[in-house]
């Protein structure tokens, strides 16, 4: 059973190698001759949702430090450096059309390329094992206040200040215009936030993915199902009766 090491929610699995500095692991080969590479889990929030992928093609030569590709998001735009050298042999091109799987998905679904290696013998000390960086990973996390969840969310609701009463109106109108399955992150310090999210949920068929509780402030998960309930509401996002 692959185990991992949890850093503020966010997950590193440890049968794999880091590349502390670019946000990099790679998974190699038993026989060491190819590697597997992806972005951490700490890459994918600190870039926040991901709108585009890019990767260099098959039978490119990288040296280690050098772009396999690019990632955008509306928080910024950066390469995928290589870990390792080596020659590029197999692309996943399912993050092309559907980038979002590499935040949902970092260590399985969200690989980005495959690598024939050149250079393991001597690049291989630039590598590291989850338990050699698993504080530094904390010090990134917290200089670059990244929340890792079950889910990532495709849309923010930040309701600091604001009743659960007006919240769940909001986030009412938010569910009509999203698509099925879109995931909503709400941010709440109202202290009746969780039981009103827990009923909201029950009442409307939409799940309640994750929460959790920092300080006084609540972070709920939400996803919008294809199996609403008819809600008549009545200004708590309730149905009358």
């Amino acid at each position: 059973m692959e185990a991992f090491l949890i850093v503020d929610h966010c997950e590193f699995p440890d049968d794999l190698f880091y590349d502390y500095d670019g946000n990099i692991w790679i998974r190699i080969d038993p026989d060491t001759s190819k590697a597997t590479i992806g972005l951490t889990s700490l890459m994918a929030g600190i870039a926040g949702k991901l709108s585009s992928v890019r990767t260099k093609p098959v039978g490119t030569i990288v040296s280690r430090g050098k772009s396999l590709g690019t990632i955008e998001s509306h928080r910024m735009v950066g390469p995928i450096p290589s870990p390792l050298s080596g020659t590029i042999i197999e692309i996943n091109s399912k993050i092309w059309t559907a980038p979002k799987i590499l935040n949902n998905s970092a260590y399985d679904e969200g690989w980005v390329v495959r690598l024939k290696l050149s250079n393991l013998e001597s690049e291989k000390p630039e590598l590291f094992g989850v338990e050699k960086i698993g504080s530094l990973l904390k010090q990134r996390i917290a200089e670059f206040h990244v929340r890792c969840f079950k889910m990532f969310p495709d849309h923010e609701m930040y309701e600091i200040g604001s009743e659960c009463t007006a919240v769940l109106v909001r986030l009412n109108e938010l569910i009509d215009e999203v698509a099925v399955g879109d995931v909503v992150h709400i941010v709440s310090d109202d202290p009746t936030a969780y039981v009103e999210m827990v009923a909201w949920s029950d009442r409307t068929g939409h799940k309640l993915v994750e929460w959790r509780k920092e300080g006084d402030i609540f972070h709920f998960i939400v996803r919008k199902t294809g199996k609403e309930k008819e809600r008549e509401e009545d200004g708590r996002g309730r149905r009358k009766s």
